[in-house]
């Protein structure tokens, strides 16, 4: 069985002009590298990042670099394959690496606006008592609201919250501290 074109060094390749070339010129042995392995890199990168469009400029941009780098001449590669073929890895899983970044990225919520009739209803006082409100930590928004807005007692609260009774008071009791400080009270 011969051996595929593209797994022979360049300079072993045989041309239509003679049974071995002995040393082409850069310009065409970059094109002829291009050409022989430009198709299965691409599929190479097809299935390393599931996408033809971003393999396909993997690709380009692994040649990109093999001609910016060592320009015309390949003489300074043992095996220009080899080093595509481990360039292109290595571009593909930088690929991947970016690709996962962006997705484990979430943008930050933005707040809730309030719905204009709300606000409307809303007096100015009341207005001071929802941006107080929003100042305290979750848990203490979370017993405040159950003890005052909904009437819970410290029992009722706990049980909902998971906590104990004690907790309850001491949390309620810091919230009220922070909201009267806040509103201006005594």
């Amino acid at each position: 069985m011969l051996p595929r074109p593209w797994s022979l060094p360049l300079w072993r390749r045989g041309t239509t002009s003679g049974p071995v070339a002995t040393a082409t010129t850069g310009a065409s042995a970059i094109h002829e590298l291009y050409r022989e392995r430009r198709l299965p890199l691409v599929r190479m990168a097809v299935l390393m990042v599931d996408d033809l469009p971003t393999a396909e400029d993997v690709v380009q941009d692994v040649f990109t670099r093999l001609y910016r780098r060592h320009g015309t001449g390949l003489d300074a590669l043992d095996d220009p394959s080899a080093y595509l073929v481990s360039a292109v890895m290595n571009a593909a899983r930088s690929v991947l690496r970016r690709r996962r970044i962006s997705r484990a990225y979430l943008p930050p919520r933005p707040d809730p606006a309030p719905a204009a009739e709300d606000e409307a209803l809303l007096g100015a006082g009341d207005r001071e008592v929802i941006r107080a409100l929003r100042r305290l930590t979750t848990r203490q928004r979370q017993v405040i609201v159950l003890r005052y807005w909904s009437g819970l007692s410290e029992r009722e609260i706990a049980g909902a919250l998971r906590i104990t009774a004690g907790t309850v008071k001491s949390t309620a009791h810091r919230a009220l501290t922070l909201l009267r400080a806040e509103l201006g009270e005594s």
